[in-house]
């Protein structure tokens, strides 16, 4: 049997992994400045969060939902009190794009409508609800397609207004910074609208910070630098350091009901002990700040270079965009300089390390940078 062929990949083995340094099979070491899409939080086999997960693997690794999981309550206290929303209500699942499905699913529930307001250039995830939200039609199959999005453009309060006003709007979803869309972040007068339209006509405001959450960009939710809070926020993945585990965490105006919503893996023993590893590591060594001064730094220096076209991001999730002509830098980055980055089209280097990313680190990819610019 051969491998569904849908990822374009790298030929390169990573057999290893340390902190943000990951070794191939031939034993090279790259920096990782991308941590798989941004899951690595806390580095690559981070001792806590090793101990943790072997601790729990000797007792009881799962068991469905239909039993109490007191990890569960331990972790939603952990994560409402590092994130500030100790009086929201934890859902767990499996993966951002279910995180998405479930916060779209509670929101039509909670105010019985469908209309769903999306932005261009979003990335919500693939499964049947979060891709028809998600703005690329290569990936929409036509089971997919529904009437029931309206995409408007980023940063328009005048179309969110009509689009209200024209409409019966159960949720508008919004990334705190677009990812995949090229590292564009939401203005926070932007956010604030969109708080005070959603409050106005009984829709749901969520926060999708599967990638710029749990602490990225400085805050635990890129959200919070608009100062309003959302009344669902998507989690993934960097909360399980590459476990998989997703949830959502819902306002408490938002009442549950048996059945309303349900998952086998979710919140099973393991996922809850790489949970709570990842949020002991950020509390303990104060990664928000770090993520906000190492972050800080790379940007400012950065923006420095001539041939960056822009700077764009907050804290440790970072997008360069460059002109045309300097489209062989991640390449050159990853094969000559042994550097993971990320990217996003047509042409932005995204930089997304694990949040304890030193700046001797940070160093190290601003000096090949220049090289790399340098000779091209």
């Amino acid at each position: 049997m051969n491998l569904f062929d849908v990822y374009p990949i790298n030929p390169i083995n990573i057999v290893k992994g340390q902190g943000s340094l990951v070794y191939d099979d031939k034993g090279t070491e790259y920096l990782d400045l991308y941590g798989g899409h941004a899951v690595i939080s806390i580095g690559h086999t981070n001792p806590h969060y090793v101990k943790r997960l072997e601790d729990q693997l000797h007792q009881i690794g799962f068991y469905s939902n239909s039993i109490e999981i007191p990890l569960q309550t331990e972790l939603a206290a952990k994560l409402g009190h590092v994130s500030g929303k100790e009086d929201y209500q934890l859902f767990l699942c499996n993966s951002g794009a279910e995180a998405n499905e479930n916060a779209l699913k509670l929101a039509s529930f909670y105010n019985g409508k469908k209309k769903v307001i999306a932005f261009r250039k979003a990335f919500h995830g693939r499964t049947s609800l979060a891709v028809a939200v998600t703005d690329n039609p290569k990936i929409v199959a036509p089971v997919n397609e529904t009437d029931n999005v309206i995409f408007l453009p980023w940063n328009d309060e005048a179309a969110l207004e009509n689009a209200f006003k024209n409409n019966e709007i159960s949720s508008v979803i919004i990334e705190g910074i677009q990812g995949v869309g090229g590292i564009q972040v939401a203005p926070v007068n932007f956010l604030q609208k969109i708080r005070t339209l959603c409050d106005e006509y009984n829709a749901v405001f969520i926060a999708d910070s599967v990638q710029c959450g749990y602490g990225r960009t400085g805050k635990f939710f890129s959200h919070d630098f608009a100062s309003v809070n959302a009344d669902i926020y998507s989690m993934a993945k960097g909360m399980g350091n590459g476990f998989p585990i997703g949830g959502i965490i819902i306002s408490p105006k938002i009442k549950p009901a048996y059945g309303m919503l349900g998952t086998t893996f979710g919140g099973n023993h393991l996922a809850c002990a790489a949970g709570l590893a990842v949020l002991e590591v950020i509390e303990r060594d104060s990664l928000m700040q770090n993520a906000a001064e190492v972050g800080g730094y790379l940007i400012e220096e950065l923006k420095k270079f001539d041939k960056v076209k822009e700077v764009r991001g907050r804290g440790l999730m970072i997008g360069i965009d460059l002109p045309e002509e300097l489209a062989n830098v991640k390449k050159d980055l990853l094969f000559k300089h042994q550097i993971f980055t990320g990217e996003a089209k047509p042409n932005v280097v995204r930089l997304l390390p694990a949040l304890n990313l030193t700046k001797a680190y940070a160093d190290r990819f601003l000096e090949a940078f220049s090289t790399t610019l340098n000779n091209s």
